[in-house]
């Protein structure tokens, strides 16, 4: 019997996306955009990729948009709101974007609620632990003392990532991997039910899991900007195409 292309429909994986001012030809509007690296990291992996631009948003609304996917990532960007932690914003934090905060967490809170794939890079972690409870390092150079996470000018810079044993993390990388760092915050005090997975080499908090999910993975770094590296986007749409094949057989 000839197989059904239902049977084998990629993954679908939503990714949030930035809102700021863009400049194409004669327009300079607001829009919605989202570097290409995360998206062909995606496709790369096996997934199709669906956009997802801050929006007014409550419970039924994230649920609706949750309905059409099998796993979403929060993407890197500006710096949470501190006052979401209950902390007045150091002098470097960005400007708050509050309706992309008040979208993602709505977003989070209901795909952990759901067990959909989630995977959280870089501001994606961010939120997370906030989310759960957690608190952010402001402004890590008064931390460490040094830019060795932030370069600056749109620079990546490599740092250690050392995996926790028995993790979701390090079953998909290994002990230690080589990242690529952009971010002048980090995790503090870590939020309800979340598992430290990996650490830097100065015990900056590089990665959770989050308890009792079939996939909850979130790193620090940008690991889209590694193309010849997809080991997590991999995992997130291999948890995700399981999801959507549990789906369809109890349909």
């Amino acid at each position: 019997m000839a197989s059904n292309d239902s049977d084998h429909r990629r993954p679908v994986i939503g990714l949030t996306t930035y809102l700021e001012q863009a400049q194409t030809g004669v327009w300079d509007v607001p829009a919605a955009f989202l570097p290409k690296f995360y998206f062909e990291a995606v496709t790369r992996a096996g997934g199709t990729v669906v956009l997802l631009p801050p929006q007014p948003v409550d419970q039924a609304v994230a649920d609706s948009v949750l309905d059409g996917l099998d796993g979403l990532i929060i993407t890197g960007g500006k710096d949470v709101e501190a006052a979401r932690y209950g902390e007045a914003p150091h002098p470097t934090n960005d400007v708050p974007r509050t309706d992309r905060d008040d979208f993602e967490f709505a977003l989070l809170e209901r795909a952990i609620a759901r067990d959909i794939p989630f995977f959280g890079i870089c501001r994606g972690m961010q939120v997370l632990n906030v989310l759960r409870g957690g608190t952010l390092i402001q402004h890590l150079p008064d931390v460490i003392g040094t830019d060795r996470y932030n370069a600056g000018g749109g620079v990546f810079t490599p740092n250690p990532a050392i995996t926790v044993p028995g993790t979701r993390l390090a079953e998909l990388v290994g002990g230690e991997v080589t990242v690529q760092s952009y971010h002048h915050q980090a995790l503090d005090e870590v939020g309800d039910g979340l598992t430290v997975s990996a650490r830097g080499d100065d015990g900056i908090i590089q990665a959770v899991d989050v308890d009792g999910m079939s996939f909850g993975v979130a790193v620090q770094w940008h690991p889209e900007m590694s193309q010849d590296d997809l080991r997590l986007f991999a995992g997130l749409v291999e948890a995700a195409a399981e999801r959507a094949e549990s789906r369809r057989v109890r349909a």
